[in-house]
């Protein structure tokens, strides 16, 4: 038997049980969040990983809404992008197939907090 030439296939066509975020992604995110921490505009996060997305929350307070969302949907990836960022009542802020560009309104507005 010549094991050389053997592919092998780990679960072909099957979908991942949720998404997730990549080492870099969680690190970009996580940056983000902690510099508005420092701020004094965020101090809570919640992660949810589903089948369809993983979504990344940030709040002022534990128990109201997130004051901003991001969301990667893959599904999305060859229409509109698989990033999302949502404002605090639920509307689309940005949409992109770039991270950087999706949390470049979080970082804007981080500016402006730190001129204050």
């Amino acid at each position: 038997m010549n094991l050389g030439s053997a592919k092998v296939v780990s679960f072909p066509g099957r979908k991942p049980d949720q998404i997730g975020f990549t080492r870099e992604e969680l690190t970009r995110i996580l940056d983000v969040y902690g510099r508005m921490v420092a701020a004094g505009q965020w101090r809570d996060y919640a992660m949810d990983f589903t089948k369809d997305a993983a979504t990344f929350a940030a709040f002022v307070r534990h128990a109201e809404r997130p004051q901003a969302r991001i969301e990667k949907r893959p599904s999305l990836r060859g229409k509109q992008g698989m990033w999302t960022l949502f404002g605090e009542h639920g509307q689309i802020l940005k949409r992109g197939h770039e991270l950087p560009g999706v949390v470049a309104p979080i970082e804007r507005r981080l500016m402006k907090a730190v001129e204050d």
